[in-house]
């Protein structure tokens, strides 16, 4: 009888075994018999086709991995393999997160796993397959490293300082960017003013707390060299880009998908490096490998944002009219710029937004981004937007203050008007259409001033301090590639959608954008069906999969509408052209005296029906025989968008902020909070509502609540649920929208986006509320979160 080869007769470890020894019994190495003529063992074993990743994270903000022990770990039952940084290397090429437009921008090349140093406490650092998570984690937990703990640098204000522990030493210092906008004569307009008034603005360190964490399955075929990843991302299309690179592989060669996401944020629009380990493993093993993190994980480990220190002026005549905005902001974001978007784009933002909506004449402001031993810091939702709105809007009423101006009047005397468009910022922003004037004229429809000012006298007599604050703001949306191709990143600005007619007169769009809970698939559907002529329930939506649907850049930046839905809107009138001419061939009649309404073809003039989609479908589907030989018979249409004539499609908006501080406790409750905003043409009101009050719940979130708060060491001390607060339905007021609606002429839509609004204005409008509240006191707030110890700090009494 001839031997039987078995995995270890052949050099197979058992984490090298392929996909057809999957979920069958596959002997331990070197103890063989032969019973019926096969290969079997004492000591068999059923490996399961799905492994299970877990992460050993760096206990450290700074540290040196002097020895990895994992012989105990490799003996908890059901783990394959243990992975250091060296064996990811092996198959996995390091990035550098730097865009060439942001001149000077230096970074440290960043591997899945570190090869010799931890850079911040919660960076993974080994990890362990298993066949269960469980099995996975009991390894991690065996595991015996030797560490060698190093200085950190936390503080950013130090991090450029002489004697600064220096986080790479390659690249000389801890400096990653800095930029400096100026427009006009800054010191002459400042010492020509009337008043001058200063501030320095601290915003917190917060995160996106999703839903669903970040979640990853990669599986690699070795059959064919196939990697499929199911992914909770924002961006398929960029991650298989990643992949791809990274992994030394094809991008054909790569397919992501990316299905229903529990919330994202700009959370999930990065490059994690536990998640491209979880890709380079599963090719190392030729198995699926699965990683979901836990919420200990996402605290430590998704990406921050919001870690500014800015020192801010600005300068004002006589007559309240803003003569300049001079501005310096300082940022820090880890031990790494983050993978390929990169942590200085946030500064940079702060840079561009500053002053936004108010037309003056002067402006200076500096971004410095350092780096520190801390959770690197990346986009999220309303990228610099809160930040640059909280400054400029707090330095405005600050100054109304000084003059003694009605901060109302004060917004009214300085806002660019609304036919002053096109227009140019100081900071070089070009503006093709906004409507501050009229925002502002609705706010004051919807928010009842006169009854609040008139409440507010008559509490303050009673001890009770509450105080109403205005923030206008300006908001980045459907970018161009002037935000991340024109710095070499293979992030893409324009999408694509793909429009069809099926045999029973259905239509399916796939699209390049995804669904991350805002409505994307609902407003592609409106989209489609108006386009082609049929009802919504007749429209299937497909999106996440880069094998499906058309090359895109995914969700971010408030793009879904804007791009995605102008590239559905143009798919769905060529396929509605399309089926016309094949219905006037049917019908011998001109396809310009037919239209498509509720999925029948009718006469234009008489609204009569004439035939529905459905037998169109049918006869050109199953008997095009019958019809003419040269009518094209492709109901099928593809195009793409990408905004051409201006760099982005900005929108606007004005928010008001009621609350009540309680002096004794520093407590703040929010009594009502109002939004007027123009997003262009509103598509769903519903879904455009509820996103704006989404990002003001969120915005108030970061401004009352939520911080990331790390200790002298670099030790995050808000790792759970208990310490780490998020705005409750309990805490949020009641929140009115309205609108105003100037479309873009860029596109048939005229949609901009809606998704970030209600973030950038809520912290400004909070903190100017609770100025108010707070100034028969002489106290001012601006370090945010304001919480009760800010509050009472602020008022002297502790």
């Amino acid at each position: 009888m001839n031997e039987i080869p078995t995995p270890a007769s052949i050099g197979l470890s058992r984490e090298d075994l392929p996909n057809s020894y999957i979920g069958r019994s596959v002997p331990r190495p070197n103890v063989p018999k032969l019973v019926q003529g096969r290969a079997t063992y004492t000591d068999d074993v059923v490996l399961p086709r799905m492994l299970h990743a877990a992460f050993l994270r760096s206990p450290y903000a700074h540290a040196r991995i002097v020895s990895v022990d994992a012989a105990a770990a490799m003996q908890v039952p059901g783990v394959i393999r243990v992975f250091t940084g060296a064996d990811i290397a092996k198959v996995c090429d390091p990035w550098v997160a730097v865009l060439a437009h942001l001149k000077g921008m230096k970074s440290a090349p960043q591997h899945p796993l570190p090869l010799d140093r931890a850079t911040w406490q919660g960076e993974p650092v080994i990890a362990v397959v298993a066949d269960s998570r469980a099995a996975a984690e009991d390894g991690v937990a065996a595991l015996r490293v030797d560490w060698d703990p190093l200085p950190v640098q936390v503080e950013m204000e130090t991090a450029l300082a002489p004697g600064a522990v220096v986080i790479h030493p390659e690249l000389g210092d801890n400096l990653v960017f800095t930029r400096t906008a100026l427009q006009g004569e800054v010191d002459a307009a400042f010492a020509a003013a009337h008043k001058v008034v200063e501030a320095t603005f601290v915003t917190g360190r917060h995160t996106g707390v999703t839903l669903e964490p970040r979640s990853i399955i990669a599986d690699y075929n070795r059959a064919d060299g196939t990697l499929t990843v199911h992914h909770s991302t924002q961006a398929p299309h960029m991650m298989q880009t990643v992949f791809a690179k990274h992994l030394r592989m094809e991008e054909s060669e790569v397919r992501v998908i990316c299905k229903d996401v529990g919330g994202s944020f700009g959370i999930k629009v990065h490059v994690y490096p536990d998640e491209v380990a979880v890709a380079a493993m599963s090719r190392i093993l030729g198995r699926p490998v699965k990683f979901v993190a836990d919420r200990f994980e996402s605290f430590s480990s998704d990406i921050h944002a919001r870690d500014h220190r800015i020192k801010g002026r600005i300068a004002v005549d006589a007559q309240g009219r803003i003569l300049g905005f001079d501005i310096d902001d300082l940022t820090g974001i880890g031990p790494y710029s983050v993978y390929p978007r990169t942590s200085a784009i946030e500064g940079n933002q702060v840079v561009n937004l500053c002053g936004g909506p108010y037309d003056f004449a002067n402006y200076r402001c500096t971004t410095t981004v350092v780096l520190q031993n801390k959770a690197p810091t990346c986009q999220y939702r309303a990228v610099g937007h809160p930040i640059a709105t909280a400054v400029t809007e707090g330095l405005v009423d600050l100054a109304a203050r000084a003059i003694g101006m009605d901060p109302i009047e004060m917004r009214r005397r300085n806002l660019v008007r609304d036919d002053a468009y096109p227009f140019t910022s100081p900071a070089g922003m070009r503006f093709e259409g906004l409507s501050h004037h009229a925002s502002l004229a609705k706010l004051l429809e919807m928010v009842p001033v006169e009854r609040i000012r008139a409440d507010q006298a008559e509490q303050r007599k009673k001890g009770v301090y509450r105080g109403l604050g205005i923030a206008a703001f300006i908001e980045l949306t459907n970018p161009s590639p002037f935000m991340y191709g024109i710095g070499g990143a293979r992030i893409s600005a324009q999408d694509g959608a793909t429009v069809r007619m099926d045999p029973d007169g259905s239509v399916v769009v796939a699209s390049g954008v995804t669904e991350q809970g805002q409505g994307t698939e609902a407003i592609l559907a409106q989209i489609v069906a108006h386009g082609v002529g049929v009802p919504v329930n007749r429209v299937k939506v497909i999106t996440g999969d880069t094998q499906a649907t058309p090359y895109g850049g995914g969700t971010w930046a408030c793009r879904g509408a804007g791009i995605g839905g102008e590239a559905a809107l143009q798919s769905a009138v060529a396929l509605k052209q399309q089926i016309l001419v094949v219905a006037g061939a049917m019908l011998q009649a001109a396809p310009e005296t037919l239209d498509i309404v509720l999925g029948q073809v009718v006469d234009k003039a008489t609204g009569a029906e004439r035939i529905s989609l459905g037998e169109i479908g049918r006869i050109v589907y199953f008997r095009g025989d019958t019809l003419p030989k040269d009518l094209p018979r492709e109901f099928v249409q593809t195009r793409h968008f990408i905004t051409k004539e201006y760099p982005f499609a900005f929108t606007n908006g004005i928010q008001a902020c009621w609350v009540e501080v309680d002096t004794a406790t520093g407590m703040v409750k929010v009594l009502e909070h109002w939004c007027v905003e123009d997003c262009g043409r509103v598509i769903n009101p519903l879904l455009v509502d509820e996103q704006v009050r989404g990002g003001i719940v969120q915005g108030l979130g970061g401004a009352l609540y939520e911080h990331c708060v790390y200790d002298a060491d670099g030790n995050l001390l808000t790792t759970t649920m208990a310490d780490y607060l998020v705005p409750m339905s309990a805490e949020m007021p009641d929140i009115h929208v309205g609108h105003v609606e100037t479309p873009t002429k860029e596109s048939l839509l005229g949609a901009k986006g809606a998704g970030e609004a209600g973030t950038a204005g809520a912290p400004g409008a909070l903190m100017n509320a609770i100025n108010d509240a707070l100034a028969p006191l002489g106290a001012v707030v601006t370090e945010q979160p304001f919480t009760p110890a800010c509050i009472l700090r602020a008022l002297g009494t502790i």
